[in-house]
């Protein structure tokens, strides 16, 4: 499972150091490749076998119903694979990074299956709403049973 905050910086070519502890799950549980895409304000990356059982669950909903339609136009073409090189590095496309901000500075948040990956400034006006919401969202939780 992915769990953890990291911060790292953006080269020059859009290039960035995966985590060594994602990379060790990586390692363990997948292989080197990540399917990186848009969402939410930052770009969300997957497991390519995690990735796989995303798409297989969006191709099985109707796609006459315009939700569907909209969320398959935004997540999935905004989809991008992307391998991990020796150094340990990821390249961030062009458009992706445009999409979430990213310059220099980002923060790579272990999400269980999945990687969010911020800007820095962008991460850190979330985190100050999640802290400000704290108690309404622990209690929508508990009532879930967590």
């Amino acid at each position: 499972m992915f769990r953890g905050r990291y911060e790292h910086t953006i080269d020059s070519k859009g290039r960035v150091s995966l985590p060594v502890k994602f990379r060790e799950v990586l390692n363990e549980r997948y292989d080197d490749r990540l399917v990186i895409t848009n969402f939410d304000g930052c770009l969300v990356a997957y497991p390519f076998d995690e990735w796989r059982l995303l798409e297989d669950k969006v191709s099985s909903m109707s796609i006459v119903k315009k939700d569907v339609k909209s969320f398959q136009r935004f997540f999935i073409s905004g989809a991008t694979e992307c391998t991990i090189d020796k150094q340990g590095r990821i390249l961030l496309p062009p458009t992706l990074r445009a999409y979430a901000k990213l310059e220099k500075d980002i923060v790579f948040a272990g999400m269980t299956k999945k990687i969010e990956i911020w800007s820095k400034e962008k991460w850190e006006q979330e985190i100050a709403k999640a802290k400000e919401n704290f108690d309404e969202i622990s209690d929508a939780l508990g009532e879930l049973g967590l």
